[in-house]
C-alpha cells in the first residue's frame, strides 16, 4: 500500500473538496482510493478576479503509481512516531507547571504513555476562567490569577486560536498537534487550511476535553495553585502556597506573563537571559474593506480575509503585523494591578465587523534602559502602566490621524472599536517611546501602499500590545534541561516558541527528551 500526494490542483473558488479529490484521482488514473484526505488548501488571489483554490490531496492505494510532476509516492502515510527508550526509573511522578499549549502536549503524551504527570496551574479550570474573564470585561474587576493570561489553556485560549506557524514539520509533530486538536473537538479544516484557526469558543471546549482525557490516563490536576518556589537538593522541590511537591523531573511550561515566576527563578540561580521581542498597538479596519482588498469582494464567501505585513525601516527596526484576527475583537488582556495590555480574539465564525491586528515594532535589550535578565520585563511593565494611566483603567483608543499629530482623540470617524472591555478615547503618544511610535507610523504608511485604506485617518489604534513573546529565555542545554538538572523549560514563556502550535511542538520535544532517559511507571 503506497501513500500518494497530488499537489497543485487548481480550481475555481466555488469548487468543493469533492471536486479536488476527483481531479486528484483523475490525474493518477484512479476511480477510487483508500483513506482519502485533503492535505492542504490555499488561496491564490494574485490575479483578481480570477481567484483560485489550490489543493493538495492524499490517499492510499495498492495500485502501481509513478511519481511525476505534482505527484509524490511515499511508502507510507506520514505520521508522528516516537519510541520510549529510557531505562532510568522515576521515583516520583513528573510535574508539569503550566497548562498552556506546551504544558498541554507534554502532559498529554506523558499521560497516555503511563508517566502519570501532576499538572499545576495557577489559574482556574477553563469553564471557571471564562466566567472570571467575562466578569472582568463587564466590570473591570480583575482576577490576578485567573484571567486572559493565566488559567487552563494558556493565553492562546482567548485569542483567534491561530495555528499557522513558520516552523517546518520535521518529524510530523505539527501534524500530530492538529490531529490531536481535531480529536478533542476542533473542525477537520484546521488540518489543511492555509491559515488554520479554531476560535475562542472552540478552544475552551477543546481544552476541557483534553484535560479529561489526561485525567482518564492517570494525570492529576491542581488548579488555582500558584508555584512560589522551585529548588533542588536531592530531589526537586516545587512549593505552592498550600502544598510542596517533590519530583525527579519538572516541565516548566509557564506563559510569558509569569513575571513573578521569572523573578523567583532568577533569585534561585536559574540561568536566564533577556531576549528581543516586539511592542506596539492593535489596529482596526472594517473587515469588508480587508476582504475587498485581498479577494476583490466584500463578502465572506472565502471566509474573513487575513493579511500579513512586514516593513524594515531605515532606522533598522522591523515593523510587522502580529496575531491578525479577521472579524475579531480587541480584548483587555491585563493580568497585573494598574497595568493594561491588549490582545486580539476571534470566535470560530470570525463574523465581527472589524478586522484587527497588532502592528508591532521590534525592541532589543538596547531599548530597555537597564541591564540584567529581567530588563525587558521591566520595560513591558512601564509601558503597560502608561497604557493603564492613559485609559484610566480602560483600553486607550486613538484615531491614526491623531496619533500622527500627537493629539488626543475626541471623536471617532468611520470605525468604531470592537472591544471586549471598555475603551476610552486617548492619546497613545503617552504610552510608547517616541522613536518606537515614529517607526510604527512609518510602517503603517508603508502598509497603506499594500492594502488600500490601511493608513486612512479614521483607522483606530488601541494600546498596548506588549506580550508578543517572552521577554526572557530560560537557558537550556542540548537535552532541553536548564542549568538546574531535571527541570525542562518549555514553550513560549521559556523563550522557545511564539504561538499555539510552536509552543505545543516544544512541549512534544521536551516529552521526547524525557522518554529518552526515563521509563514509565
Amino acid at each position: 500500500m503506497s501513500y500518494i500526494k497530488v499537489s497543485n490542483i487548481k480550481l475555481n473558488i466555488d469548487s468543493t473538496n469533492e471536486d479536488a479529490i476527483k481531479k486528484a484521482l483523475d490525474k493518477v488514473g484512479l476511480k477510487d482510493a483508500k483513506n482519502i484526505e485533503i492535505i492542504k488548501l490555499s488561496i491564490d488571489a494574485r490575479k483578481k478576479p480570477d481567484i483560485k483554490k489550490i489543493y493538495t490531496v492524499g490517499f492510499e492505494t495498492d495500485k502501481d503509481i509513478a511519481s511525476k510532476d505534482g505527484v509524490v509516492v511515499l511508502n507510507e502515510k506520514p505520521s508522528y512516531k516516537y519510541e520510549i527508550t529510557g531505562e532510568e526509573p522515576l521515583s516520583k511522578r513528573p510535574i508539569v507547571i503550566g497548562f498552556g499549549p506546551a504544558g498541554m502536549f507534554a502532559s498529554y503524551l506523558l499521560a497516555i504513555n503511563g508517566y502519570k504527570p501532576i499538572i499545576i496551574e495557577r489559574g482556574g479550570r477553563v469553564e471557571d476562567r471564562v466566567r472570571s474573564v467575562e466578569k472582568f470585561w463587564e466590570t473591570n474587576d480583575l482576577d490576578f490569577e485567573s484571567n486572559v493570561q493565566f488559567g487552563e489553556g494558556g493565553a492562546g485560549t482567548f485569542s483567534d486560536g491561530k495555528l499557522n506557524t513558520g516552523n517546518k514539520d520535521r518529524g510530523n509533530r505539527i501534524k500530530f498537534v492538529l490531529d490531536t486538536f481535531v480529536k478533542f473537538g476542533a473542525n477537520e479544516e484546521i488540518k489543511y487550511d492555509f491559515k488554520p484557526h479554531m476560535g475562542t469558543d472552540v478552544l475552551t471546549e477543546l481544552v476541557r476535553h483534553m484535560r479529561e482525557d489526561i485525567e482518564a490516563h492517570g494525570g492529576q490536576f491542581f488548579f488555582d495553585t500558584k508555584v512560589i518556589d522551585i529548588t533542588k537538593d536531592d530531589v526537586i522541590s516545587v512549593k505552592t502556597e498550600d502544598i510542596t511537591f517533590e519530583a525527579d523531573i519538572v516541565v516548566l511550561a509557564v506563559g510569558n506573563a509569569a513575571r513573578d515566576t521569572f523573578e523567583m527563578l532568577t533569585s534561585n540561580g536559574f540561568d536566564i537571559e533577556a531576549k528581543p521581542f516586539a511592542v506596539g498597538f492593535r489596529i482596526e479596519h472594517k473587515q469588508k474593506d480587508i476582504n475587498k482588498n485581498q479577494y476583490g469582494f466584500e463578502d465572506n464567501r472565502l471566509g474573513a480575509a487575513p493579511y500579513k505585513l512586514v516593513y524594515h525601516s531605515d532606522s533598522g527596526r522591523t515593523i510587522y503585523s502580529f496575531c491578525m484576527c479577521p472579524g475579531g475583537y480587541v480584548v483587555n488582556s491585563s493580568s497585573e494591578d494598574n497595568r493594561l495590555v491588549v490582545n486580539g480574539m476571534s470566535y470560530s465564525e470570525r463574523d465581527g465587523e472589524n478586522a484587527n491586528s497588532a502592528i508591532v515594532c521590534s525592541v532589543t535589550p538596547d531599548d530597555f534602559n537597564g541591564s540584567g535578565p529581567l530588563a525587558g520585563l521591566d520595560f513591558q511593565r512601564k509601558i503597560e502602566s502608561n497604557a493603564y494611566e492613559e485609559g484610566t483603567g480602560k483600553i486607550p483608543v486613538q484615531k491614526l490621524i491623531d496619533l500622527k499629530q500627537g493629539v488626543e482623540t475626541t471623536g471617532l470617524g468611520a470605525i468604531t472599536p470592537n472591544t471586549k472591555g471598555e475603551y476610552k478615547l486617548s492619546n497613545l503618544s503617552n504610552v510608547l517611546p517616541a522613536d518606537i511610535i515614529d517607526a510604527i507610523i512609518e510602517g503603517i504608511n508603508y502598509f497603506g501602499n499594500i492594502i488600500d485604506g490601511f493608513d486612512d485617518d479614521d483607522v483606530v489604534l488601541s494600546a498596548v500590545e506588549s506580550r508578543t513573546s517572552s521577554p526572557v529565555r530560560i537557558v537550556r542545554n542540548d537535552n532541553l534541561q536548564s542549568n538546574i538538572s531535571g527541570i525542562y523549560p518549555a514553550g513560549e514563556g521559556a523563550g522557545y516558541a511564539g504561538g499555539i502550535v510552536s509552543s505545543a511542538v516544544d512541549g512534544i520535544r521536551v516529552f521526547e527528551k524525557i522518554i529518552e532517559k526515563y521509563k514509565p511507571f
